[in-house]
C-alpha cells in the first residue's frame, strides 16, 4: 500500500489501513483540510461552492461520495461533474464562480491508483504555499463541521462535456470545416475511461466522420499501462497500418496528456505534441512559449525560428504556468504531451490540443510522418541513480555545476547544462534518494552515450 500527501494533493493506492493507502479515512481527512483552507480564505463569501469530477477508474465512484459528502458536512456547496476530465473541471471552477476544485484522478497511473487534486478559484492547481498549509490542517485535524440546517447541496451537471467542446469548437485557430473537407479517418485509444466520451464525440462535432475508436467504454478496466508512451500503444499502432487510418489519437485517464501516432503506425512523440501545436500557433500568433527543463529543445527551435522567444521553468505543470503568466506566453506545456493554451484557461488540455492539431494538419496537407520529419529531430534519454542517504545530493550536483562553469547552465530546477546541441539535466528527487539524469541529443545513441556518461561521472562525485 501506498499513501503519498504532497503540497498538490493525496494520492495513493486503494485499500490497506488508515495512512498506509488511500483509505476512506484518507480521503475524509484531507477533503475536510481542504474545504477548512477554503472557508479561512473565503471569510466573506455565506456558502462556499466546489466542482467536483472524476475519471472513470474503479474507485472513481466510493472515492467522489466520500469526498462530496465529506465537503457537504463543511457547509459546502457542490457542483459534481461526475465522469469529467482534468481540463474540463479546471474549466467549469470560474464558469462556475466556485472557490475551487477536485479532480478524482491519479492520471496515468495503473487502475489501483487514485487521487485528490485541488484548484484554486481559477481552476489551476494550487501553489506550493496553498498546499503545505492544506497538509498542516490534515495533520492537525483543524476541522470544524457544519450544523445540520447548514450543510452543502449537490447538484449534479452533465452539461460540461458540451461546453467544453464549444469552447474548442469557437477557438479562432480551431477550423472545423477544414477539418471536415480533410476526410480524415482517426483512430482513438482512450484506455477505458472518459476520454472515451469525450474524444470521440469532439471528434464527430469538429467534422470527423471515421473514427476508429479503441477501449471507448467509461469502465475503468486499462486495457494496457494507460501511460501514453510507445511501448503501451502497440494495438492502436497495428491499426494504423490494418485500417489505413490517418492520426492516432491517445489520451490518459483524465484526458490531459495527448499522444499522436503518424499513418505509418510509428510515433508522432509526446515530446513533439507540444512542438507542432506551437509551430501552428506561432504561425497564426507571434508570442513567446514555455515548457520545463526535462522537456525537448526542439520547442525553442520552433520558437525562435518564427522569432519569437523561448523559456524554460522548472519541473511541474504550477511551475509551467507561472512562467507562462511572467513571460505573456500564447502557448506552453510539458513533454508528455501536455499542452497549456492560455486562451482557454491554464492547464493542460488534450481537447484543445486535438482541435489544433488536426486544423494543423487539414491545412498543412501534408501526412502526419512528413509533418514530424519536418521539425528538428531531437531524443531523450532518461536514466537514474540511487544514492545512500548518507550522500548529500545536493552537494554532488554543486561539484558537477563547477565542473561545467564554462558551459550554458540553469539552475532553477536542479542543475541542466547546454552542451552544444546536446543538453542535460540533472534533478533531485523530491520522494526518494536518487538524481534523474534527461540527455537529449539529435540520435538515441547520442543521448543515451550522453546520459551514460553523466550517471558515470555522478557516481564518481558522489564516491569521492
Amino acid at each position: 500500500m501506498t499513501l503519498i500527501k504532497s503540497i498538490s494533493g493525496i494520492r495513493g493506492t486503494i485499500g490497506g489501513k488508515p495512512n498506509e493507502g488511500l483509505s476512506p479515512l484518507d480521503i475524509v481527512k484531507f477533503t475536510s483540510a481542504y474545504g477548512t483552507w477554503l472557508i479561512q480564505n473565503n471569510p466573506n463569501i455565506n456558502k462556499l461552492k466546489v466542482v467536483v469530477g472524476r475519471d472513470a477508474r474503479i474507485s472513481g465512484l466510493m472515492v467522489k461520495n466520500i469526498c462530496i459528502g465529506t465537503l457537504q458536512g463543511l457547509g459546502i456547496d457542490v457542483i459534481d461533474l461526475d465522469l469529467s476530465t482534468t481540463p474540463t473541471v479546471e474549466i467549469a471552477v470560474p464558469l462556475e464562480n466556485a472557490q475551487g476544485g477536485i479532480i478524482l484522478t491519479a492520471s496515468h497511473n495503473p487502475k489501483q491508483w487514485n487521487a485528490l487534486k485541488l484548484l484554486n478559484q481559477k481552476g489551476e492547481f494550487i501553489s506550493a504555499a496553498e498546499g503545505e498549509a492544506i497538509l498542516k490542517l490534515a495533520e492537525n485535524e483543524a476541522f470544524n463541521y457544519a450544523e445540520v440546517d447548514d450543510l452543502g447541496i449537490i447538484t449534479k451537471d452533465d452539461t460540461y462535456l458540451q461546453k467544453h467542446i464549444d469552447i474548442v469548437k469557437n477557438l479562432p485557430l480551431v477550423d472545423a470545416d477544414a477539418i471536415a473537407k480533410a476526410n480524415f479517418t482517426i483512430a482513438c485509444d482512450s484506455v477505458n475511461s472518459t476520454g472515451g466520451i469525450f474524444v470521440p464525440e469532439l471528434l464527430r462535432q469538429l467534422g470527423v466522420k471515421n473514427i476508429i475508436s479503441l477501449y471507448d467504454q467509461p469502465n475503468g478496466i486499462f486495457p494496457h499501462n494507460p501511460e501514453p508512451l510507445p511501448e503501451n500503444l502497440t494495438e492502436i499502432a497495428e491499426v494504423m497500418k490494418t485500417q489505413k487510418a490517418d492520426l492516432g489519437i491517445v489520451v490518459d485517464p483524465d484526458v490531459d496528456r495527448l499522444a499522436f501516432v503518424c499513418e505509418d503506425g510509428s510515433m508522432f512523440g509526446e515530446e513533439y505534441t507540444l512542438v507542432a501545436i506551437s509551430d501552428y500557433v506561432l504561425s497564426q500568433t507571434k508570442g513567446n512559449t514555455v515548457s520545463n527543463l526535462s522537456s525537448t529543445r526542439a520547442l525553442r527551435d520552433v520558437t525562435e525560428k518564427h522569432g519569437c522567444k523561448y523559456e524554460a521553468s522548472a519541473v511541474g505543470e504550477v511551475n509551467v504556468v507561472d512562467k507562462m503568466k511572467a513571460t505573456n506566453a500564447i502557448i506552453g506545456g510539458e513533454g508528455n504531451g501536455g499542452i497549456i493554451y492560455p486562451e482557454v484557461h491554464y492547464g493542460r488540455d488534450a481537447l484543445v490540443g486535438i482541435g489544433l492539431f488536426l486544423t494543423q494538419l487539414a491545412k498543412d496537407g501534408r501526412k502526419v510522418s512528413e509533418l514530424k520529419a519536418s521539425y528538428p529531430q531531437y531524443t531523450i534519454s532518461k536514466n537514474k541513480i540511487e544514492l545512500t542517504p548518507s550522500i548529500n545530493v545536493d552537494d554532488v550536483l554543486l561539484k558537477i555545476k563547477t565542473k561545467y562553469a564554462d558551459q550554458p547552465i540553469n539552475d532553477i530546477d536542479g542543475v541542466k547544462i547546454e552542451l552544444g546541441n546536446e543538453w542535460v539535466h540533472l534533478r533531485k528527487s523530491n520522494t526518494e534518494p536518487i538524481i534523474r539524469i534527461y540527455a537529449e541529443s539529435t540520435s538515441e545513441s547520442s543521448a543515451n552515450a550522453l546520459g551514460e556518461r553523466f550517471v558515470k561521472e555522478l557516481k564518481e562525485l558522489a564516491e569521492g
